[in-house]
This record gives structure tokens, C-alpha cells and sequence, in this order.
């Protein structure tokens, strides 16, 4: 049960039609706040924008086509949020997947591709908000927290690609929440590890074996891949932790991490 009132707040999530970002919508809306979505794909945003109004028959929800790499569309999806609610008080920067590719077959093309997803993913949406952030921080809570990889701090090798951008990331967002703090904007994120998602549903629905159920598939590949709890995190086990860091529960944290992999770090 969700013990803070954010009614008049709003929240904006990128990647909020589905997995994390659409878990952390939820949270968001259980506690009164005002929310904005947006995502590339226009039919699986209708879908979630469906569920949510079904879900929360009251909540004042905004949802739009959005593709956090093109400015145009980003600065667009800003006006709309400020057009309806005319503030920003908590953004949530989640856009974003991996590649699995080691240095050996990773493209030019790929590498900037990665790149230009992990940095602009944070960078586009950050820029256009932060005006509305900054006339919110003047009252009160105003936070910046991005979706990222435990990969920052724990490289693999056939991710090669993702693991250098996650670290320039978290070395981003260490940047901005020194320059963001005498404003009063708090900038923190989460190190995620395997999260159950639909990319994963489809594997299980290719690679289990027959009769073989999720539980059991997804318990598998944790042990085979050391997780100590032994299984996949779930959606909403991310969510409460950005929940958490966007809101002034934790009105005292900025230029920090929430690790959410199931004890896989192995760094102190």
C-alpha cells in the first residue's frame, strides 16, 4: 500500500506502454498524481492507455506517440504535458533495450546506433522537460530518474556495446545531478538486472521445452545465470524503486543508484 499523496503532482514516463515503464504509470496514478506516457508503437499505447483508464476510471492520464530519439516529437509530447497540466514534477527517463553483440561483430553503424539510444534517450526528453522542472522545484519535489543496466558496473562481454553506453550513462546522470542540485532537482537511477518482459515471453514461447512451464523456464535460466534469488525481477519490482526516487520519500538522494538485479552484482 502506497503511503504518499501526489494528487496535483505529474509524472511523465517515456517507455510507458508496457513493462517498467508502464508498472511505474500504475504507481504513479495509485497515488493521485497526474500522468503522461508515451511510447513508439500506436497500437500497444492504445492498448495501455485502455487498461489504465479501465483501471483508474478518474485518473487524469495523458498518453502520445512518442519516439525519444526525434526531437520534434519529443518537444511535441512536452507541449501536450504542458498544454494539459501545466507543470512537470517527476520524470522518468525508461526508453530503451539492449544489444547482444560482442566487439568483434559490432558494426560502426551499431555502435553509434547504442549510443545515440542510451545517451538521447535521456538527454532529448531531460532537456525539453527540465523548464517545467525547474518552475515545480521552486515548490517543492522535482526529480529526474532514468531506467538503467546493471551492465554500468558490471560489463559483459556479449554486450559489449550496451555495457560502454550504460556506463556513460550513469556517468551522465552523476553529472547532471551535480549541476541540477542547487536548482533542486534531484537526478538518481536504477541498475537493473533480468526483468521479466514481453521479449522474454516470446523466448520461453520458442525455447521451452514442452510442457515446461514459465516458472520453471525462467527458475532455470537463473540458475544458469547465478542470480542468488533465483529467479527473473518482475516489472513492478522496478517500478516501486523509481516510484521511490521520483517522489519525496526520498527527498534526500540525488547522484545515486538503486541496485534492482536480484544480489547478481558482484562489486561492493
Amino acid at each position: 500500500m502506497i503511503q504518499i499523496d501526489l494528487t496535483g503532482q505529474v509524472a511523465v514516463v517515456t517507455g510507458g506502454s508496457s513493462g517498467i515503464g508502464l508498472a511505474t504509470a500504475e504507481l504513479f496514478l495509485q497515488a493521485g498524481a497526474s500522468v503522461a506516457i508515451c511510447g513508439r508503437d500506436a497500437e500497444r499505447l492504445a492498448r495501455a492507455e485502455q487498461g489504465l483508464r479501465e483501471r483508474f476510471p478518474q485518473a487524469q492520464l495523458l498518453a502520445a506517440r512518442c519516439d525519444v530519439l526525434n526531437a520534434d516529437d519529443v518537444a511535441a509530447f512536452a507541449g501536450a504535458v504542458e498544454k494539459r497540466f501545466g507543470r512537470t514534477d517527476m520524470l522518468v527517463n525508461n526508453a530503451g533495450q539492449g544489444r547482444v553483440s560482442t566487439f568483434a561483430d559490432t558494426t560502426d553503424e551499431a555502435w553509434r546506433e547504442e549510443l545515440d539510444l542510451k545517451y538521447f534517450s535521456i538527454i532529448r526528453p531531460t532537456r525539453a522537460f527540465l523548464p517545467m522542472l525547474r518552475s515545480t522545484a521552486k515548490q517543492g519535489n522535482a526529480a529526474i530518474v532514468c531506467v538503467n543496466s546493471l551492465l554500468a558496473l558490471q560489463p559483459e562481454p556479449h554486450m559489449v556495446a550496451t555495457s560502454s553506453a550504460r556506463a556513460g550513462v550513469l556517468s551522465l546522470i552523476k553529472s547532471l545531478a551535480g549541476e541540477l542540485a542547487p536548482e533542486r532537482i534531484r537526478v538518481n537511477s536504477i541498475l537493473i538486472g533480468i526483468v521479466e518482459s514481453g521479449q522474454w515471453r516470446r523466448r520461453y514461447e520458442t525455447q521451452a521445452k514442452p510442457g515446461q512451464s514459465w516458472e520453471d523456464w525462467t527458475g532455470e535460466l537463473a540458475r544458469t545465470k547465478h542470480i542468488p534469488l533465483g529467479r527473473f525481477g518482475r516489472p513492478e519490482e522496478a517500478a516501486r524503486a523509481l516510484f521511490y526516487l521520483a517522489t519525496s520519500l526520498s527527498s534526500y538522494t540525488t547522484g545515486s543508484h538503486i541496485d534492482v538485479s536480484g544480489g547478481v552484482a558482484r562489486h561492493v
